[in-house]
């Protein structure tokens, strides 16, 4: 029975209206403001990292036709564009990628600077 009544005695500690003074406070507002925060920002590189590297076929799958076209024979239809506002072929899609790759480059050489 005592040790019954110990155990009792342990869990309404856990929520005694005590408060140890050497703990720290945290306020509840600061405390959902950092999660929604952490949320946010996870959002965001989840959103960069997938246009960089999913959207369209990714940025990978356009460099090598691009070199193609820059440095063979090789033309713009060959990859199946025929207009830039209908039909792009493999290319559809490189704006966002490059916009991306810009952010990600900004986002990386901007955390470089902050902590190095």
């Amino acid at each position: 029975m005592t040790m019954i009544k110990k155990f009792w005695n342990e869990l309404l500690g856990f929520f005694s209206d005590d408060a140890d003074p050497d703990e720290p406070v945290y306020d509840p507002l600061h405390f959902a403001g950092m999660i929604v925060t952490v949320v946010f920002a996870i959002g965001l590189l989840f959103w960069l990292l997938w246009t960089l590297l999913v959207y369209e076929g990714g940025l990978f799958g356009k460099i090598v036709p691009a070199l193609r076209v820059l440095f063979t024979d090789k033309t713009l239809e060959d990859f199946g564009w025929v207009g830039a506002p209908y039909e792009m072929g493999i290319f559809s899609g490189y704006a966002a990628n490059l916009i991306a790759l810009a952010l990600a480059l900004a986002l990386v050489f901007g955390i470089w600077r902050l902590f190095l």
